[in-house]
């Protein structure tokens, strides 16, 4: 299975799309659209919007989809086996108030 991912580094949908691909120890292009803008310009272009997680699996765009989304694509799609391995972070939620603040509270510089 090909699977490309366009996800931000820190972010709580982008991470939840991450914690599936552990669970099922998938093989995955991970394209960061937050500090390469031709990743984003690509996201964009073959997905029809801006939003993000999206994630491409042989060729099929999954557009602006949780974690949860993702693997329930790929258990109806019979491309995984459901199991009893529980993800390592919730795979459909934002990042949390504290997440947030940390992030902003991060130096950010410009080269």
């Amino acid at each position: 299975m090909e699977i490309v991912a366009y996800l931000k580094p820190t972010c709580g949908w982008s991470n939840g799309v991450r914690a599936i691909f552990r669970k099922y120890q998938l093989e995955y292009t991970d394209k960061d659209i937050i500090n390469d803008p031709s990743n984003y310009e690509e996201m964009v272009r073959l997905s029809g919007q801006p939003l993000s997680p999206c994630v491409m699996i042989d060729g099929v765009m999954l557009a602006d989809v949780s974690g949860e989304e993702v693997e329930q694509y790929m258990l109806s799609n019979e491309l995984v086996k459901a199991n009893d391995v529980q993800p390592d972070v919730p795979t459909n939620a934002a990042c949390s108030d504290e997440e947030h603040a940390r992030q902003r509270s991060q130096a950010i510089r410009f080269f």
